[in-house]
């Protein structure tokens, strides 16, 4: 985990902006799922960053929902 923090950080492609006055980051986890093939041994390891949005008030921090899901439709 720390190579790939390290290697976004070398490579510019995250930055940490400011907050605006009284306003306080959400807090966020890593999420790990190990994905198997059909006889049980390990296909592939999956990681994810997922905000804890349990600590918004509606109509204070936020005022829409937004998820990023996209659904192609044929």
């Amino acid at each position: 985990m720390v190579k790939e923090i390290d290697a976004l950080e070398e490579n510019q492609t995250r930055d940490f902006p400011y907050l605006p006055p009284g306003k306080h980051a959400l807090g966020c986890k890593w999420v790990y799922k190990i994905k198997y093939h059909a006889n049980g041994t390990n296909e592939r390891y999956k990681v994810r960053l997922v905000a804890l949005g349990s600590t918004q008030v509606q109509g204070e921090d936020f005022t829409e929902t937004f998820a990023l899901i996209a659904k192609m439709v044929t």
